[in-house]
C-alpha cells in the first residue's frame, strides 16, 4: 500500500462529502486506502461515509475522544508507505497526492511534509508553516508583534510570513490540517500525543519527527482548501482556551527550563479570555448607544422644529431631558430582544419606541417641569420610528438577505456568479431560484469556453470565461462566486481562487450530490420542500389594512406628479404602463404589489373579487415578486413559487423591497 489517507471528522458532513470528492478525484492512479474516524457526530455524517462510500474503512468513537486520539485509532490499522493526515473541512488538487508523494521519494531526508494551504477566499493561510513557540516566538504571537511587523524576520517568525510561500524549504512545523509522514518516520516517532485534546499535537509530532533526525518540510508546488475552524463551530470547545493550554503543553514537554514562558502564555489565556468577553459584550452596546442617540436626535429636532429652541430647560434639567427618555427606549428595545437575537427586526424596533414613549408619557405625567409640549412629543415619536427602525433597514438592505439575526431576510441578495454552464450548473441556478430569500442574486454564468459569452442558460447570460473571471467579478460587483465541483477540475477551482484573493469574494462549493452549497461563512441546504404552512400574512386585516394605505401614500402623489405627462406624451414603454396603472391602484381595483395581471389564472377573476386566488395569494399589481424575477424560462412551477412565498411573507417592507427591486430592474433594463 503506497498512500494511507486519515481523516478526523465531528460534525461537518457537507465538508466531508466535498474532502471525500476531491480525495477520490486525487488518488486516480495511486494505490491508496482511506479511513474516517467520526468523533461521535449528531449531524449523520458516519451513516453517509457508510452508505456513499463503503471502500472507505469507517471507526465510529461512542464520544467526541478528541484529534489525537482519533488519529491513533486508525494510525494503529494503517498500511501505506506514506500516511496522510488531513481534515474533513478541506479540498484537494488532483494533483495533490501525486506531489507529495514525488516529493518524498525524491527527498530521502524528509520525514514528514505539508503543502500550500489557502483560505476560501484564496488568501494564504499562514498556520501552514511554523516556526517552534520558544519564549520569543510566542511573544511576538501573543503581544500581536508578529502581525505588526509580518514580513521582520526578528518579529515574523511564529507563522514564518517574511519567508516566500511560493518556495519549498524546511520549517520547524506544518498545520494538522494537511501533514504527510513517511512510514520510517511514523515507526521510529510513535502517533500523536495524547495528552493533547485539540490544538498542539501537530506541533508536537513535527518537532518529535526533527528530533528523531527527519527534516519537516513545507512544499509549495501544490495546494489545497481549508475551510478553517468547521469543528469548532459546531462544538463547546472554547477554543481559544484550548489553543494556549496546547502551548502550554507543549513548553512543558519540550522547555521545561523556561518558567517564565509558561507564565507568559498563562498570561497569554487570560488576556485573550478578557478580550473574547469584552468583544462579545461590546455590540449589544454598541446598538444601544446608536439607538439612544437617535431617540434623542428625534427630541432635539422635534423641539427644534416646533419651539425654535430644543436647549430651552433649566441647565440642571438636561441631564434628565436627554437621558431618561432615551434610557426608558434602549430598556424597551432590550426587553424586545433588539440588541440580542431580533436586532435588525423593523417591526420590534417600531413596537420598541411606540411602548417606550407610552412609559415615557406615564412617567412625565407626574414631573411635568421636565417634559416637552405634546406636539413636540408627538414629532418626537414620528421621527424616532422613522430613525431607530429605519437604521436597522438600511443595515438590513446592506446585508443582503442574511437571516442571522431571525426574521424574514431580505430579497436584496448577494450578486452571484455561478462557474460552469452544463446541466449541474443549471440545475444549481434553479435552486437557488427555489430559495426565493436564501439571499442570492444570480448574474451569470462563467463558463470554461470564452466562445459562449452572450449565450443565455435559463434566462441568464453567460458573461464571462475562466480566463477572465477576475474582469468580470470586479464588473459585475459580485460578492459570491459558486462552483459546480462536477464541471471542473479541483485544481482548476484552486487557481481561479488563487487568482483572485479578494477579502470581498465568497468563493463556495457544490458538492456533486448538489444538496448544499459550501462557503467559508456558512452551509446552504439545497433541497425543496413545499410550503405546507396555510396561515399567510396576506389573509390578516391589518398586513390588508397597511397594504392599502402604502398604495394611497404612493401611489396618490405618483398620479400628481407622473400621469398627466406620460399620458400626453405617449410613452408606451414598462414604467409608463406602470403609471397608467396608478388610477386602478387608487380605486382599490389593483395595488401597487401583488400578482401579474396577464398570468391567465389571475386575469380570469373579477377585478375587486375577494374570493378564490386573489384573495388567497392576493390582489393584482403593477409589480410583484413574479414580475422582477420574470425571463425566459420561468416554469409554472417557479411561478407558483414566487406567489405562495409572497402570500406566506407579504408585509410594507417586503412591498417595499419590491418595489425598490423593479425600480432597479427597469433602471438596468
Amino acid at each position: 500500500m503506497t498512500l494511507s489517507v486519515i481523516i478526523v471528522n465531528y460534525n461537518v458532513r457537507r465538508f466531508l462529502e466535498n474532502a471525500l470528492s476531491s480525495l477520490s478525484r486525487a488518488m486516480a492512479g495511486i494505490d491508496a486506502e482511506v479511513f474516517v474516524v467520526d468523533n461521535a457526530s449528531t449531524d449523520g455524517s458516519a451513516d453517509f461515509v457508510a452508505e456513499s462510500y463503503p471502500a472507505v474503512h469507517l471507526i465510529r468513537s461512542e464520544q467526541n475522544i478528541g484529534f489525537a486520539r482519533a488519529n491513533n485509532l486508525a494510525l494503529s490499522r494503517a498500511s501505506g508507505r506514506y500516511v496522510l493526515l488531513i481534515n474533513p473541512d478541506t479540498v484537494v488538487q488532483e494533483d495533490t497526492l501525486r506531489v507529495m508523494l514525488e516529493f518524498f521519494d525524491s527527498h530521502p531526508d524528509a520525514g514528514l511534509a505539508g503543502c500550500k494551504i489557502l483560505n476560501p477566499d484564496g488568501s494564504f493561510q499562514l498556520p501552514c508553516r511554523r516556526s517552534y513557540p520558544t519564549p520569543w516566538v510566542a511573544l511576538t504571537k501573543i503581544t500581536g508583534l508578529s502581525a505588526l511587523f509580518p514580513r521582520s524576520r526578528l518579529f515574523g517568525q511564529y507563522n514564518l510570513t517574511y519567508r516566500d510561500p511560493d518556495k519549498t524549504y524546511p520549517v520547524d512545523a506544518v498545520s494538522g490540517s494537511f501533514m504527510m509522514i513517511s512510514r520510517e518516520a511514523y515507526e521510529r516517532v510513535g502517533g500523536l500525543d495524547e495528552s493533547f485534546f485539540m490544538y498542539g499535537e501537530d506541533l508536537d509530532w513535527c518537532y518529535r519527527v526533527k528530533q528523531a533526525g527527519f527534516i519537516v518540510y513545507y512544499v509549495h508546488s501544490t495546494q489545497i482548501i481549508h475551510f478553517k475552524g468547521e469543528s469548532t463551530k459546531r462544538s463547546d470547545v472554547d477554543e481559544i482556551k484550548h489553543f494556549y493550554r496546547a502551548m502550554e503543553l507543549f513548553v512543558e514537554k519540550h522547555f521545561r527550563h523556561s518558567r517564565g514562558l509558561a507564565l507568559l502564555l498563562r498570561a497569554g489565556i487570560f488576556l485573550r479570555g478578557a478580550a473574547a468577553s469584552i468583544g462579545r459584550s461590546a455590540m449589544p452596546l454598541l446598538l444601544a448607544g446608536v439607538d439612544a442617540l437617535l431617540v434623542n436626535l428625534g427630541l432635539f429636532l422635534s423641539a427644534a422644529l416646533y419651539l425654535g429652541d430644543p436647549l430651552r430647560f433649566p441647565l440642571n434639567a438636561h441631564p434628565v431631558v436627554w437621558i431618561v427618555p432615551a434610557a426608558i427606549v434602549v430598556l424597551t428595545s432590550a426587553a424586545m430582544g433588539l440588541y440580542t437575537t431580533r436586532r435588525s427586526s423593523v417591526l420590534r424596533s417600531a413596537g420598541a419606541v411606540l411602548l417606550g414613549y407610552v412609559f415615557l408619557a406615564a412617567v412625565v405625567f407626574f414631573a411635568k417641569e421636565f417634559a416637552y409640549s405634546r406636539a413636540v412629543v408627538i414629532i418626537s415619536v414620528v421621527l424616532s420610528i422613522l430613525l431607530l427602525p429605519g437604521w436597522r433597514l438600511i443595515v438590513r438592505r446592506l446585508d443582503r438577505g442574511s437571516a442571522q439575526h431571525g426574521g424574514r431576510p431580505s430579497l436584496f441578495g448577494r450578486r452571484t456568479l455561478i462557474v460552469g454552464t452544463g446541466q449541474p450548473a443549471r440545475e444549481v441556478l434553479q435552486r437557488l431560484r427555489a430559495k426565493i430569500d436564501g439571499g442570492y442574486d444570480v448574474v451569470g454564468f462563467i463558463s470554461r469556453r470564452s466562445s459562449d459569452i452572450g449565450t443565455r442558460f435559463g434566462g441568464v447570460e453567460v458573461v464571462g470565461s475562466l480566463d477572465n473571471v477576475g474582469k468580470v467579478i470586479d464588473e459585475s460587483g459580485a460578492s459570491e462566486v459558486i462552483f459546480s465541483t462536477d464541471q471542473m477540475s479541483y485544481a482548476d477551482i484552486l487557481s481561479v481562487i488563487a487568482r483572485s484573493p479578494r477579502r470581498s469574494i465568497n468563493f463556495r462549493l457544490v458538492p456533486d450530490s448538489l444538496e448544499a452549497i459550501i462557503g467559508k461563512t456558512r452551509i446552504d441546504e439545497l433541497d425543496t420542500l413545499p410550503l405546507v404552512d396555510i396561515d399567510y400574512n396576506i389573509h390578516r386585516p391589518l398586513n390588508r389594512l397597511l397594504k392599502r394605505a402604502m398604495d394611497l401614500a404612493i401611489a396618490v402623489p405618483l398620479l400628481v406628479a407622473a400621469y398627466g405627462p406620460v399620458r400626453l406624451s405617449g410613452a408606451s414603454g414598462r414604467l409608463a404602463r406602470m403609471v397608467r396603472m396608478l388610477p386602478a391602484v387608487i380605486r382599490g381595483r389593483m395595488s401597487l404589489v401583488g400578482l401579474p395581471a396577464d398570468l391567465p389564472q389571475v386575469a380570469a377573476r373579477p377585478p375587486g373579487e375577494l374570493n378564490g386566488l386573489t384573495s388567497y395569494l392576493g390582489p393584482r399589481g403593477v409589480t410583484g415578486l413574479v414580475q422582477i424575477n420574470m425571463h425566459d424560462d420561468l416554469t409554472a412551477q417557479e411561478i407558483e413559487r414566487y406567489m405562495l412565498y409572497y402570500a406566506k411573507n407579504q408585509s410594507p417592507v417586503l412591498d417595499l423591497e419590491i418595489l425598490i427591486k423593479s425600480l432597479q430592474r427597469e433602471r438596468r433594463s
